[in-house]
């Protein structure tokens, strides 16, 4: 029996029970003691007969309960055995099948089903409609940026034009990413230590005690609504298959990306930037100048060594132009003092305001910026829905669970207001 029609049976059990204790009461609050000893000799009577039943039951609850745990936290196991469950999916999981057999088109998607299972697994949860998993989405991105045809004879998939949009680069710079979570995480934070003196002979120690907070991170949703037409879902051209997962990791990766830089709103992982306690610099004199005393206020709270700069492409022109007192290129490396340098434009203008003209960057150390990963993008298909249904298309919902924290938020310094002129640049040493 299942777990579920063991509850039900304990449940009648003691539903059973419910008269007998109505009686009692009534009996009790009328004074009538000879009714009340009747009623409860009766629940004696009932008890004894099904205690052997009801002690088996609580043991079975029980045991199937520590299993079903067990099962939630268990890793997954690799399909066929060959301990290579990644290179498995990366090589026969299709996204445009699994769309066209969750949406009850006539494909063969048995991997794609079997995969479901292993899934559920690392997300610790069934999904609403059917996982992705992750693996698909290994390079860089494609997209469309309008609703044209995809996949008629005449055109050709392969020579695909996409969109010109940002990188994730995040992950590039060393965030610290925490997969398979199935619930709020709460990591111990040490935010003071007991301080040490040094005391005279035969006198007393100073008592001081160890302060600590926590680092939560709690499941935030993103997700994004879209149509695909029956043709492209029934294609088994690999350059539509391509084209499918890079739509879908495309958009949710920079969704993530964003939010890690800059998020806060409504619903958002709160990023870098909107979080409380990091370090700030104000309209410095230079760029030179700007990361001189981004590292000078890193330095000065012992961040750790593993630093790189984020900042805009703008940026990235300004020092290429800049020159030393003999009018000599003074080169990218020296202005940003050869600290490893990306350029977004995930990175917002004015850091810590409303986009302006002037520029801003983020420097610090970025293993201190932990991304949680609760599940697989998880893709709900509707074909049912009256738009899409009206045209043979199906609509298609994708959405992953994720969070973000800042380990120690002095770790990050916001250089805000940087200067686009290249008057006030450093004179050559």
């Amino acid at each position: 029996m299942k777990i579920h029609d063991l509850m039900q049976r304990r449940e009648e059990i003691d539903a059973a029970r419910i008269p007998i204790l109505t009686r009692m009461r009534d009996a009790h609050n009328s004074g009538n003691d000879a009714a009340f000893d009747k009623a409860q000799a009766e629940l004696e009577t009932y008890d004894s007969r099904f205690k052997d039943e009801v002690d088996k039951l609580e043991k079975r609850i029980n045991q199937l309960a520590l299993i079903d745990a067990a099962n939630r936290s268990e890793p997954g196991n690799v399909i066929n055995g060959d301990g290579k469950l990644d290179t498995e999916i990366r090589s026969r999981f299709s996204v445009s099948r699994a769309l066209a057999g969750a949406a009850g088109l006539g494909v063969d998607w048995g991997f794609e089903r079997e995969v479901q299972a292993e899934l559920a697994k690392r997300a610790g949860r069934t999904a609403e409609g059917v996982f992705i998993p992750t693996e698909c989405f290994e390079t860089r991105v494609l997209t469309t940026s309008d609703g044209a045809e995809l996949v008629a004879t005449e055109h050709r998939p392969d020579q695909y034009i996409s969109a010109l949009t940002a990188a994730s680069v995040v992950r590039g710079l060393g965030a610290r990413v925490l997969s398979g979570l199935t619930g709020n995480l709460s990591i111990p934070r040490e935010t003071d230590s007991p301080a040490v003196g040094w005391v005279a002979e035969n006198a007393a120690i100073t008592p001081d005690d160890a302060d600590f907070d926590a680092v939560t991170l709690t499941p935030k949703h993103a997700g994004a609504l879209s149509e695909y037409s029956r043709n492209m879902l029934l294609q088994s051209s690999p350059d539509v298959e391509t084209l499918l997962r890079q739509m879908l990791a495309r958009n949710l990766a920079l969704a993530i990306d964003r939010a890690a830089i800059r998020g806060g709103g409504s619903n958002e992982p709160k990023g870098v930037i909107a979080t409380s306690g990091i370090q700030t610099v104000t309209s410095p004199a230079s760029i030179f100048e700007a990361v001189a005393e981004a590292v000078a206020k890193a330095d000065a709270e012992n961040v750790g060594g593993n630093r790189a700069i984020l900042t805009t492409p703008e940026i990235r022109k300004i020092a290429s132009l800049a020159l030393d007192l003999n009018g000599l290129p003074i080169g990218v490396d020296k202005v940003f003092h050869n600290i490893p340098t990306t350029f977004s434009n995930q990175v917002p203008k004015t850091l810590g305001g409303s986009p302006g003209t002037e520029h801003g960057l983020l420097y610090g150390d970025w293993t201190e910026l932990l991304i949680g990963i609760w599940s697989e993008v998880d893709i709900l298909v509707n074909p049912f829905e009256t738009t899409a249904y009206t045209k043979g298309n199906v609509q298609i919902r994708a959405m992953a669970t994720v969070d973000c924290a800042v380990r120690h938020p002095k770790a990050f310094v916001s250089v805000e207001d940087v200067t686009t002129s290249i008057d006030a640049m450093p004179a050559a040493s």
